[in-house]
């Protein structure tokens, strides 16, 4: 069988911290990424963090934002499904399943629904501040207590981009939910532990 296809390193980051986080949690069944692209962090998560019997929801669109360039979006979302099949043949027991849609359509949907609480939720959709903060806010009552919340790219970007990049929103949110979480891990990504 073929290896997994990555064009670009931007997970990085997480390969070098995560591993970290995984004694913190509590459970390792359900566990959300918004923001998938080609599938690192998904195969990442399926390998690593998911335990057989769990389920791994990855939300994107495929479409790409404002710092995705000239990506060709349909040559990167079959990279992400021909790594998604790699992972589920290499672990069959752990469900990785693809949900194109908006993030905040996929959200709303998983609100409302009973779906089970999640263990571990991965932000990394759209950098454009408002919609991280949207994303950040709507995935929060989805997170099991005890649950570990990670977002990416806190550190990226120019410094007179505020409103183009993440930080400003994970500002906002940990300080308007400080008295609900825990800062677990700070650097390039910030996480968080839901603690009420």
């Amino acid at each position: 069988m073929s290896e997994y296809q990555f064009t670009q390193s931007w997970f990085d980051a997480g390969e070098k911290a995560w591993p970290a986080l995984i004694p913190l949690l509590n459970k390792r069944q359900n566990m959300l990424e918004i923001g998938s692209f080609e599938g690192r962090s998904s195969v990442w998560i399926a390998e690593h963090m998911l335990e057989d019997g769990g389920t791994l929801f990855c939300v994107d669109n495929w479409q790409g934002g404002e710092e995705h360039g000239g990506e060709d979006m349909p040559k990167v979302e079959k990279r992400f499904d021909s790594n998604r099949k790699i992972a589920k043949a290499k672990f069959p027991q752990r469900e990785i399943l693809k949900l194109k849609k908006p993030s905040t359509t996929a959200l709303s949907a998983m609100v409302a629904s009973d779906a089970p609480k999640l263990d571990f939720i991965y932000i990394d959709g759209s950098h454009k501040a408002p919609d991280v903060l949207s994303d950040i806010v709507m995935a929060w009552p989805l997170l099991e207590i005890g649950g570990i919340m990670v977002f990416d790219d806190y550190l990226w970007g120019n410094a007179r981009d505020a409103l183009h990049k993440p930080k400003i929103a994970i500002d906002a949110f940990t300080t308007i939910y400080g008295e609900a979480l825990q800062i677990v891990l700070t650097g390039y990504q910030l996480a968080v532990c839901k603690t009420q």
